[in-house]
């Protein structure tokens, strides 16, 4: 199961610094204004989907690990 949660580390620590570096470019340029606030709450919805997903197959998996051992 670390390997999963390893996998999800990682690739939303690459997205969130994606978004970041995007709002660290529009805050340069001056344009920080609603983009930011849009830009946040996508951030947001991905991240609550993804620890959802996570959620679910955890289930997923301990379920299918307690009938495959007994």
């Amino acid at each position: 199961m670390n390997h999963y949660t390893t996998a999800l580390r990682v690739y939303l620590t690459a997205l969130l610094g994606t978004h970041r570096a995007r709002f660290a470019q529009a805050r340069e340029r001056g344009d920080a204004g609603a983009s930011a606030v849009e830009l946040a709450i996508i951030t947001a919805v991905i991240l609550a989907v993804a620890v959802g997903l996570l959620a679910v197959i955890r289930i997923f998996v301990q379920d299918q690990s307690s009938q495959i051992h007994g």
